[in-house]
């Protein structure tokens, strides 16, 4: 596919450098993504084959290199989608997988030509690459720590409130429209129910031509002039976005309450597993390098079960001089914890001022992503740089965080002591804690090397495919649980949300001795997330949230107006 240099796509694809067999990122100012091979080796190979059967096999055939031992890379024989290998590779295995099961499935039954299919490939890769380009200009610790978690808080706060109004009023009220009173959605209108089947098909339906509506105005922006007007190919590219990706699975699935409750207790019960890993192996090597300690090799060093075993032993007044004997070594310890603490965080503050401003380095990520730095976008939108940074510790994932575990109904002098730590680091001497403060670059270094590492985006998207499409092929339809099963497994999730607490943490926070009472709080947490239709509310608004960033013009033009703006007529 020939592009045209004076379209207002291809300066957004000009700016991709991609080198064969390189790992890709060039001039973009993203990191180029490195997993670790070791034992992904075997299955790179097995995917990278797949992709190669399935999507290049007629480029195969055509240049005689079936029987060639090491065959072409696939970034020699398809367009790059990123500026990563790894990440292309894992895209390029979903697409092949869609493409196998819902096109070669009837395109195959006319012609054996892949030019069709090409060009389907070709629009995809297209869309992907300015999508990158465009994701560089997010802010994306505001996305993820600010934005997102704002609606997840409005989601908790309407659930609560229309399961509370209708336990009042029971006969009068219906949660559902409760909440869609509170959080309205044009493509959740109106509440169905099932009493009423008219109203199930109508809010199907809206729901659906606002699927349309949202990949078509995405793709009369990302899209080159030649393949919008392409009706054909611009159809089947809606169709697979808005129904398979969309409906199917963001919207369907991903909003089942059980299939959330699962995602949790595996989210708990792996982080337990690399905590434990990693505790038992640092503490091997701890004793393998330092070996026992010199008080212990002459026996002044007491374990905690001997200094408690005479005291259990002793008299009435041997136990009271034992007893301030261990008071006062368990106050010199906690002590010397304090002071490791507070030494420790003098010197991450003190080590804060080598780290780099937050606006700086987004600055110099979207100068290297646009080239040199204009006052003005050309499309007319305020760039999220434009936008006052708030500091990490005033973000609203703090207040979701403390809305869903109900931190101030529970213990109302924590929520206090919290609110009072933080003005004092926002607003207090130093204000380490305000943007682009001491504490505000630690917290900003520690995000982006841990939550935006692109090394990890592979191996997430290696997980997602697996788990949706085992063995590169759509999975045989999982039995629905019933309410019963579905029930069972919060209460799973809870016990392994419990199960991760301290005991202590256990029996104060939740003023039980009991887990049993614990894990039942928890599952009331966990109810948030119960009904499917209150769920999609959620997901839409991450959905346009998410978009509105990347495609900011579709905030300011209707679909109609886009397409006009790029076709000249409808």
């Amino acid at each position: 596919m020939t592009q045209n240099p004076s379209k207002p796509s291809s300066s957004v694809e000009s700016r991709v450098r991609f080198a064969p067999g390189s790992g890709g990122g060039g001039e973009s100012g993203l990191p180029p993504a490195k997993v670790k091979r070791g034992e992904q080796t075997t299955n790179d190979k097995a995917t990278a084959a797949f992709v190669r059967r399935t999507l290049c096999a007629h480029q195969i055939q055509g240049a005689g290199d079936k029987g060639r031992n090491t065959p072409k890379p696939i970034e020699e024989l398809l367009p790059p989608l990123t500026s990563s290998n790894e990440i292309d590779l894992e895209l390029y295995a979903f697409i092949a997988i869609v493409i196998k099961d819902y096109v070669y499935t009837w395109y195959a039954k006319f012609t054996p030509d892949h030019v069709f299919t090409d060009e389907v490939i070709q629009i995809i890769a297209h869309c992907t690459r300015a999508l990158e380009q465009r994701l560089r200009k997010v802010d994306l610790e505001a996305l993820l720590l600010d934005e997102i978690p704002r609606l997840v808080d409005d989601h908790i706060t309407a659930y609560r409130t229309a399961s509370e109004t209708s336990q009042q009023y029971p006969l009068a009220t219906n949660p559902r429209k409760v909440y869609h009173t509170l959080q309205p959605h044009p493509a959740l209108s109106p509440v169905p129910d099932v009493s009423e089947p008219a109203s199930v098909e109508r809010q199907q339906e809206n729901e659906a031509t606002w699927r349309q509506l949202l990949v078509q105005g995405m793709l009369a922006v990302l899209l080159p002039t030649e393949d919008l007007e392409n009706s054909c190919l611009r159809a089947l590219v809606t169709e697979i976005f808005s129904e398979l990706i969309l409906g199917n699975g963001i919207c369907g699935r991903t909003c089942e309450n059980w299939l959330l409750w699962e995602a949790v207790g595996k989210i708990v019960e792996t982080l337990e597993a690399l905590r434990g890993s990693r505790g038992r192996t640092r503490s091997v090597d701890r004793q393998s390098k330092e070996g026992p300690s010199r008080l212990e090799q002459f026996g002044l060093l007491s374990t905690k079960e001997e200094l408690l075993k005479p005291v259990k032993s002793s008299s009435k007044g041997g136990n009271s001089t034992l007893s301030i004997s261990a008071a006062f070594w368990m106050a010199v310890q906690y002590a010397f914890l304090a002071f490791t603490a507070m030494r420790a965080m003098l010197v991450m503050l003190v080590s804060a001022s080598s780290l780099p401003s937050r606006s700086s380095t987004s600055n110099a990520h979207s100068s290297d992503a646009d080239g040199p730095a204009s006052p003005h976008r050309e499309d007319g939108a305020e760039s999220n740089n434009d936008r006052e940074r708030r500091p990490i510790v005033s973000m609203d994932i703090w207040t979701c965080i403390s809305h869903l575990v109900e931190l101030e109904q529970r213990m109302p002098w924590l929520s206090g002591f919290l609110a009072l730590l933080h003005w004092g680091a926002v607003r207090g001497m130093g204000k380490v804690g305000d943007t682009d403060g001491a504490l505000d670059r630690i917290l900003a270094n520690q995000v982006h090397t841990k939550m935006l590492d692109p090394a990890t985006l592979p191996t997430l998207l290696r997980i997602a495919r697996t788990s949706i499409f085992p063995n590169n092929s759509l999975a045989p339809p999982r039995a629905l649980p019933d309410p019963e099963q579905a029930l069972q497994i919060r209460k799973q999730a809870a016990e392994a949300v419990v199960g991760a607490l301290p005991d202590t943490v256990v029996k104060v926070y939740f003023a039980t001795a009991e887990k049993e009472n614990a894990v039942c709080q928890v599952e009331e947490w966990l109810d948030v997330v119960s009904d499917a239709y209150l769920n999609r509310h959620l997901v839409i608004r991450i959905v346009e949230l998410v978009i509105v960033r990347l495609v900011p013009e579709m905030a300011e033009r209707g679909v109609s107006e886009l397409l006009e703006e790029r076709l000249g007529s409808l």
